[in-house]
Protein backbone atom coordinates (compact mmCIF):
# COMPACT_ATOMS: atom_id res chain seq x y z
CA UNK A 1 0.00 0.00 0.00
CA UNK A 2 1.10 3.41 -1.00
CA UNK A 3 -0.11 7.13 0.14
CA UNK A 4 0.09 10.38 -1.65
CA UNK A 5 -0.95 13.95 -0.95
CA UNK A 6 -2.48 15.32 -4.20
CA UNK A 7 -3.57 18.82 -3.05
CA UNK A 8 -3.84 20.66 0.56
CA UNK A 9 -6.51 23.28 1.52
CA UNK A 10 -5.30 26.73 2.35
CA UNK A 11 -6.43 27.30 5.90
CA UNK A 12 -6.91 24.07 7.08
CA UNK A 13 -5.09 20.47 7.24
CA UNK A 14 -7.35 19.34 4.94
CA UNK A 15 -6.23 17.42 2.11
CA UNK A 16 -6.52 15.08 -0.68
CA UNK A 17 -4.66 12.37 -2.30
CA UNK A 18 -4.30 8.20 -3.43
CA UNK A 19 -4.60 5.27 -1.43
CA UNK A 20 -3.05 2.49 -3.38
CA UNK A 21 -4.32 -0.80 -2.83
CA UNK A 22 -3.57 -4.25 -4.24
CA UNK A 23 -7.46 -3.93 -5.52
CA UNK A 24 -7.55 -0.62 -6.61
CA UNK A 25 -6.69 3.39 -5.76
CA UNK A 26 -9.10 5.34 -3.43
CA UNK A 27 -9.13 9.16 -4.13
CA UNK A 28 -9.96 10.53 -0.80
CA UNK A 29 -10.61 11.92 1.34
CA UNK A 30 -13.52 8.78 0.99
CA UNK A 31 -16.28 7.20 2.70
CA UNK A 32 -15.59 3.43 3.74
CA UNK A 33 -19.20 2.01 3.23
CA UNK A 34 -20.55 -0.95 6.15
CA UNK A 35 -20.56 -4.32 4.46
CA UNK A 36 -19.83 -6.46 7.50
CA UNK A 37 -21.24 -9.70 6.61
CA UNK A 38 -19.86 -9.54 3.29
CA UNK A 39 -22.75 -7.30 1.61
CA UNK A 40 -23.72 -4.24 1.73
CA UNK A 41 -27.59 -5.01 2.43
CA UNK A 42 -30.49 -4.84 -0.34
CA UNK A 43 -28.01 -4.18 -3.09
CA UNK A 44 -25.95 -6.11 -5.52
CA UNK A 45 -22.18 -5.64 -6.08
CA UNK A 46 -22.55 -4.25 -9.61
CA UNK A 47 -25.57 -1.61 -7.77
CA UNK A 48 -22.85 -0.65 -5.48
CA UNK A 49 -20.36 -0.09 -7.67
CA UNK A 50 -22.21 1.53 -10.23
CA UNK A 51 -23.20 4.32 -7.56
CA UNK A 52 -19.21 5.16 -7.54
CA UNK A 53 -18.48 3.29 -4.04
CA UNK A 54 -14.74 2.83 -3.43
CA UNK A 55 -14.49 0.88 -1.04
CA UNK A 56 -16.27 -1.34 1.94
CA UNK A 57 -15.76 -2.51 5.24
CA UNK A 58 -16.14 -6.41 6.16
CA UNK A 59 -15.68 -7.63 9.07
CA UNK A 60 -13.84 -10.23 11.32
CA UNK A 61 -16.14 -11.20 14.14
CA UNK A 62 -19.05 -11.57 11.72
CA UNK A 63 -17.56 -13.62 9.19
CA UNK A 64 -16.15 -15.78 11.65
CA UNK A 65 -19.31 -16.72 13.50
CA UNK A 66 -20.35 -17.82 9.70
CA UNK A 67 -19.49 -18.83 7.38
CA UNK A 68 -16.04 -18.61 9.02
CA UNK A 69 -12.57 -17.50 7.62
CA UNK A 70 -11.33 -20.82 6.69
CA UNK A 71 -14.20 -21.29 3.80
CA UNK A 72 -14.18 -17.86 2.25
CA UNK A 73 -10.40 -17.96 2.28
CA UNK A 74 -11.27 -21.78 0.21
CA UNK A 75 -13.74 -20.01 -1.64
CA UNK A 76 -10.62 -17.78 -3.14
CA UNK A 77 -10.68 -14.50 -0.29
CA UNK A 78 -13.43 -11.92 0.38
CA UNK A 79 -12.91 -10.55 -3.15
CA UNK A 80 -14.45 -13.64 -5.13
CA UNK A 81 -16.70 -14.38 -2.38
CA UNK A 82 -18.76 -11.56 -2.38
CA UNK A 83 -17.79 -10.49 -5.92
CA UNK A 84 -16.26 -7.21 -5.27
CA UNK A 85 -13.58 -6.48 -7.11
CA UNK A 86 -12.35 -3.16 -5.69
CA UNK A 87 -10.81 -2.48 -2.34
CA UNK A 88 -12.27 -3.59 1.06
CA UNK A 89 -10.97 -2.78 4.23
CA UNK A 90 -11.83 -5.67 7.08
CA UNK A 91 -12.65 -4.63 11.08
CA UNK A 92 -10.82 -6.69 13.72
CA UNK A 93 -14.19 -6.96 15.41
CA UNK A 94 -12.68 -4.87 18.67
CA UNK A 95 -16.18 -2.92 18.12
CA UNK A 96 -18.45 -5.42 17.70
CA UNK A 97 -17.20 -6.84 20.89
CA UNK A 98 -17.59 -3.58 22.87
CA UNK A 99 -20.93 -3.95 21.53
CA UNK A 100 -21.55 -7.07 23.42
CA UNK A 101 -21.38 -5.12 26.66
CA UNK A 102 -21.82 -7.55 29.71
CA UNK A 103 -22.10 -10.79 27.64
CA UNK A 104 -17.72 -10.97 26.96
CA UNK A 105 -15.08 -10.84 29.00
CA UNK A 106 -12.08 -9.25 28.62
CA UNK A 107 -8.23 -10.65 29.77
CA UNK A 108 -4.69 -9.72 28.67
CA UNK A 109 -4.85 -12.57 26.53
CA UNK A 110 -8.45 -12.34 24.78
CA UNK A 111 -11.77 -11.38 24.79
CA UNK A 112 -14.11 -14.39 25.63
CA UNK A 113 -18.00 -14.23 24.40
CA UNK A 114 -20.80 -16.20 23.32
CA UNK A 115 -22.06 -15.71 19.61
CA UNK A 116 -25.12 -13.68 19.56
CA UNK A 117 -26.39 -16.10 17.05
CA UNK A 118 -26.21 -19.71 18.63
CA UNK A 119 -24.88 -19.01 22.42
CA UNK A 120 -21.65 -20.62 21.06
CA UNK A 121 -18.33 -19.61 23.18
CA UNK A 122 -15.41 -18.03 21.43
CA UNK A 123 -11.72 -16.57 22.15
CA UNK A 124 -10.59 -13.88 20.05
CA UNK A 125 -7.11 -12.67 20.73
CA UNK A 126 -4.98 -10.27 18.59
CA UNK A 127 -3.25 -13.54 17.00
CA UNK A 128 -6.81 -14.62 15.89
CA UNK A 129 -8.27 -11.65 14.88
CA UNK A 130 -5.18 -10.53 11.94
CA UNK A 131 -5.25 -14.34 11.04
CA UNK A 132 -8.84 -14.32 10.14
CA UNK A 133 -8.37 -10.95 8.20
CA UNK A 134 -5.14 -12.16 6.54
CA UNK A 135 -7.28 -15.21 5.15
CA UNK A 136 -9.81 -13.06 4.17
CA UNK A 137 -7.63 -11.70 1.94
CA UNK A 138 -9.08 -7.70 2.24
CA UNK A 139 -6.34 -5.14 1.42
CA UNK A 140 -6.90 -3.29 4.64
CA UNK A 141 -6.57 -5.44 8.30
CA UNK A 142 -7.36 -3.51 11.74
CA UNK A 143 -5.37 -4.23 14.68
CA UNK A 144 -7.39 -5.72 17.12
CA UNK A 145 -8.18 -3.15 19.94
CA UNK A 146 -10.55 -2.04 22.73
CA UNK A 147 -13.29 0.36 22.39
CA UNK A 148 -13.83 2.25 25.56
CA UNK A 149 -17.36 3.36 26.17
CA UNK A 150 -18.73 6.79 26.88
CA UNK A 151 -18.62 7.89 30.01
CA UNK A 152 -16.03 5.37 31.39
CA UNK A 153 -13.81 6.35 34.85
CA UNK A 154 -10.03 7.25 34.23
CA UNK A 155 -8.69 4.09 35.05
CA UNK A 156 -10.54 2.39 33.20
CA UNK A 157 -9.90 4.25 30.18
CA UNK A 158 -6.23 4.67 30.74
CA UNK A 159 -5.92 0.16 31.18
CA UNK A 160 -8.01 0.11 27.88
CA UNK A 161 -5.80 2.53 26.78
CA UNK A 162 -2.39 0.60 27.59
CA UNK A 163 -4.60 -3.04 26.92
CA UNK A 164 -4.99 -1.45 23.32
CA UNK A 165 -1.19 -1.23 22.73
CA UNK A 166 0.01 -4.34 23.55
CA UNK A 167 -2.44 -5.99 21.29
CA UNK A 168 -1.00 -3.53 18.68
CA UNK A 169 1.85 -4.83 19.42
CA UNK A 170 0.94 -8.35 19.33
CA UNK A 171 -1.11 -7.94 16.11
CA UNK A 172 1.70 -6.11 14.41
CA UNK A 173 3.94 -9.53 14.95
CA UNK A 174 0.67 -11.83 13.45
CA UNK A 175 0.15 -10.27 10.28
CA UNK A 176 1.31 -12.78 7.31
CA UNK A 177 -0.25 -11.16 4.39
CA UNK A 178 2.63 -9.24 2.28
CA UNK A 179 -0.28 -8.28 -0.04
CA UNK A 180 -2.73 -6.57 2.55
CA UNK A 181 -1.44 -2.98 4.82
CA UNK A 182 -2.24 -3.21 8.10
CA UNK A 183 -3.62 -0.20 10.05
CA UNK A 184 -3.36 0.83 13.87
CA UNK A 185 -6.01 2.45 16.26
CA UNK A 186 -5.98 4.84 19.11
CA UNK A 187 -7.79 5.00 21.44
CA UNK A 188 -7.67 6.38 25.23
CA UNK A 189 -11.63 7.84 24.85
CA UNK A 190 -11.74 11.57 24.99
CA UNK A 191 -8.83 12.25 27.89
CA UNK A 192 -6.27 13.97 25.51
CA UNK A 193 -3.44 12.60 27.82
CA UNK A 194 -4.61 9.18 26.60
CA UNK A 195 -4.98 9.63 23.54
CA UNK A 196 -1.42 11.11 22.94
CA UNK A 197 0.08 8.30 24.97
CA UNK A 198 -1.69 5.69 23.00
CA UNK A 199 -0.86 7.47 19.42
CA UNK A 200 2.93 8.11 20.36
CA UNK A 201 2.88 4.27 21.34
CA UNK A 202 1.23 3.05 18.44
CA UNK A 203 3.23 5.03 15.78
CA UNK A 204 6.26 3.79 17.70
CA UNK A 205 4.91 0.33 16.58
CA UNK A 206 5.05 1.11 13.31
CA UNK A 207 1.81 0.61 11.04
CA UNK A 208 0.69 1.95 7.54
CA UNK A 209 -2.18 3.96 8.37
CA UNK A 210 -3.43 5.13 11.62
CA UNK A 211 -6.96 5.22 13.05
CA UNK A 212 -8.91 6.97 15.66
CA UNK A 213 -11.15 3.80 17.69
CA UNK A 214 -13.88 4.92 20.45
CA UNK A 215 -15.19 7.62 18.98
CA UNK A 216 -19.14 7.77 18.12
CA UNK A 217 -19.87 6.00 21.05
CA UNK A 218 -22.24 8.96 22.73
CA UNK A 219 -19.79 11.48 23.22
CA UNK A 220 -20.28 14.99 22.28
CA UNK A 221 -19.37 16.83 19.20
CA UNK A 222 -17.48 18.76 20.73
CA UNK A 223 -15.16 15.92 22.50
CA UNK A 224 -15.15 14.80 19.04
CA UNK A 225 -13.64 17.42 17.90
CA UNK A 226 -11.75 18.58 20.62
CA UNK A 227 -10.14 14.61 20.18
CA UNK A 228 -9.25 14.98 16.85
CA UNK A 229 -7.58 18.86 17.22
CA UNK A 230 -4.92 16.96 19.63
CA UNK A 231 -4.57 13.80 18.19
CA UNK A 232 -4.21 13.67 14.47
CA UNK A 233 -1.38 16.44 14.06
CA UNK A 234 0.51 13.21 16.36
CA UNK A 235 0.11 10.90 13.34
CA UNK A 236 2.59 10.84 10.69
CA UNK A 237 1.57 12.83 7.93
CA UNK A 238 2.95 10.77 5.10
CA UNK A 239 0.03 7.81 5.58
CA UNK A 240 -3.26 7.91 5.61
CA UNK A 241 -5.15 8.61 8.83
CA UNK A 242 -9.14 7.16 9.54
CA UNK A 243 -11.57 8.30 11.87
CA UNK A 244 -13.89 4.59 12.97
CA UNK A 245 -17.37 5.26 12.92
CA UNK A 246 -18.10 8.79 12.45
CA UNK A 247 -20.51 8.87 9.38
CA UNK A 248 -23.18 11.99 9.19
CA UNK A 249 -22.28 14.11 6.15
CA UNK A 250 -21.48 17.31 8.34
CA UNK A 251 -19.57 15.50 11.04
CA UNK A 252 -17.75 14.32 8.31
CA UNK A 253 -16.91 17.62 6.44
CA UNK A 254 -16.84 18.91 10.15
CA UNK A 255 -13.38 16.44 10.43
CA UNK A 256 -12.43 17.09 7.05
CA UNK A 257 -9.88 20.37 8.29
CA UNK A 258 -7.73 18.06 10.70
CA UNK A 259 -6.41 15.68 8.29
CA UNK A 260 -8.79 12.66 8.19
CA UNK A 261 -8.49 10.99 4.79
CA UNK A 262 -11.02 8.09 5.48
CA UNK A 263 -14.44 7.82 7.38
CA UNK A 264 -16.79 4.89 7.75
CA UNK A 265 -20.18 4.17 9.15
CA UNK A 266 -23.10 2.07 8.73
CA UNK A 267 -25.38 5.14 8.40
CA UNK A 268 -26.37 5.87 5.00
CA UNK A 269 -27.25 2.41 4.53
CA UNK A 270 -29.22 1.47 7.85
CA UNK A 271 -30.79 5.01 7.21
CA UNK A 272 -32.31 4.11 3.93
CA UNK A 273 -33.43 0.89 5.87
CA UNK A 274 -35.43 2.85 8.06
CA UNK A 275 -36.69 5.17 4.91
CA UNK A 276 -34.47 8.00 6.39
CA UNK A 277 -33.09 9.47 2.77
CA UNK A 278 -30.43 12.20 2.58
CA UNK A 279 -31.46 15.17 0.45
CA UNK A 280 -29.50 18.23 -1.17
CA UNK A 281 -32.45 19.84 0.93
CA UNK A 282 -32.47 18.00 4.22
CA UNK A 283 -33.22 14.22 5.43
CA UNK A 284 -36.66 13.65 3.57
CA UNK A 285 -38.85 10.53 5.93
CA UNK A 286 -40.33 8.97 2.80
CA UNK A 287 -42.73 7.06 5.06
CA UNK A 288 -44.53 10.06 5.67
CA UNK A 289 -47.85 10.43 4.30
CA UNK A 290 -47.12 13.41 2.75
CA UNK A 291 -45.32 11.85 0.16
CA UNK A 292 -48.28 9.86 -0.57
CA UNK A 293 -49.33 11.89 -4.04
CA UNK A 294 -45.62 13.25 -4.68
CA UNK A 295 -44.23 12.62 -8.48
CA UNK A 296 -40.82 14.17 -7.50
CA UNK A 297 -37.59 12.21 -6.64
CA UNK A 298 -36.12 11.56 -4.00
CA UNK A 299 -33.87 14.84 -4.83
CA UNK A 300 -34.14 16.92 -8.06
CA UNK A 301 -30.12 17.64 -7.87
CA UNK A 302 -29.45 13.70 -7.31
CA UNK A 303 -28.66 11.75 -10.80
CA UNK A 304 -28.45 7.93 -8.54
CA UNK A 305 -31.01 5.99 -10.58
CA UNK A 306 -33.67 5.77 -8.01
CA UNK A 307 -34.09 9.51 -8.69
CA UNK A 308 -33.79 8.88 -12.65
CA UNK A 309 -36.59 6.77 -12.46
CA UNK A 310 -38.85 6.75 -9.58
CA UNK A 311 -41.13 9.13 -7.48
CA UNK A 312 -41.42 9.78 -4.26
CA UNK A 313 -44.88 8.21 -3.95
CA UNK A 314 -43.73 5.10 -5.66
CA UNK A 315 -40.76 4.85 -2.78
CA UNK A 316 -43.44 5.56 -0.20
CA UNK A 317 -45.56 2.94 -1.42
CA UNK A 318 -42.89 0.37 -1.35
CA UNK A 319 -42.16 0.93 2.05
CA UNK A 320 -45.97 0.99 3.60
CA UNK A 321 -46.40 -2.30 1.49
CA UNK A 322 -43.25 -3.70 3.00
CA UNK A 323 -41.80 -4.91 -0.52
CA UNK A 324 -37.88 -5.10 -0.56
CA UNK A 325 -36.99 -3.20 -3.45
CA UNK A 326 -38.04 0.02 -1.08
CA UNK A 327 -34.19 -1.35 0.85
CA UNK A 328 -32.64 -1.43 -2.94
CA UNK A 329 -33.80 1.91 -3.91
CA UNK A 330 -33.18 4.02 -1.07
CA UNK A 331 -30.04 2.04 -0.05
CA UNK A 332 -28.68 2.74 -3.88
CA UNK A 333 -30.11 6.47 -3.48
CA UNK A 334 -28.14 6.98 0.01
CA UNK A 335 -25.11 5.64 -0.93
CA UNK A 336 -24.69 8.03 -4.13
CA UNK A 337 -25.39 11.16 -2.04
CA UNK A 338 -22.76 10.24 0.05
CA UNK A 339 -20.38 9.07 -3.31
CA UNK A 340 -21.53 12.76 -4.32
CA UNK A 341 -20.38 14.42 -0.70
CA UNK A 342 -16.81 12.91 -0.98
CA UNK A 343 -16.80 13.85 -4.56
CA UNK A 344 -17.51 17.64 -3.41
CA UNK A 345 -15.62 17.25 -0.48
CA UNK A 346 -12.28 16.59 -2.58
CA UNK A 347 -12.88 19.65 -4.86
CA UNK A 348 -13.55 22.04 -2.57
CA UNK A 349 -10.67 20.97 -0.65
CA UNK A 350 -8.56 21.68 -4.11
CA UNK A 351 -9.84 24.73 -4.96
CA UNK A 352 -10.04 26.24 -1.23
CA UNK A 353 -13.97 26.35 -0.98
CA UNK A 354 -13.72 23.93 1.98
CA UNK A 355 -15.45 26.12 4.59
CA UNK A 356 -18.12 27.08 1.69
CA UNK A 357 -18.95 23.52 1.45
CA UNK A 358 -19.36 23.20 5.47
CA UNK A 359 -21.88 25.86 5.66
CA UNK A 360 -23.94 25.21 2.72
CA UNK A 361 -24.38 21.45 4.09
CA UNK A 362 -25.24 22.99 7.71
CA UNK A 363 -27.64 25.07 6.33
CA UNK A 364 -29.16 22.02 4.36
CA UNK A 365 -29.39 19.90 7.36
CA UNK A 366 -27.02 17.49 6.24
CA UNK A 367 -27.04 17.29 2.25
CA UNK A 368 -24.74 18.08 0.18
Amino acid sequence: MRFETIATDETTDARTGKLYTAHGVLKTPAFIVSASHATVRACLPEEVAATGVQIVAANAYHLLLRPGHRTIAALGGIHRFMNWRRPILTDSGGFQVFSLGAQRTISERSVIFRSHIDGRQYELTPELSVEIQNALGSDIAMAFDECCPYPCDRDYAERSMELTLRWAARSKAAHRNSHQALFGIVQGSVLHDLRERSAEGTVEIGFDGYALGGLSVGEPRDELHSVLAHTVPLLPQRQPRYVMGVGLPGDILDSLPYGIDLFDCVVPTKNARHGSLFTSTGTVRIKNARYKDDAGPIDAHCDCDTCNRYSRAYLRYLFTTREALALRLATIHNLRHYVRLMERARAAIADGSLMRLRREVAASNGGP
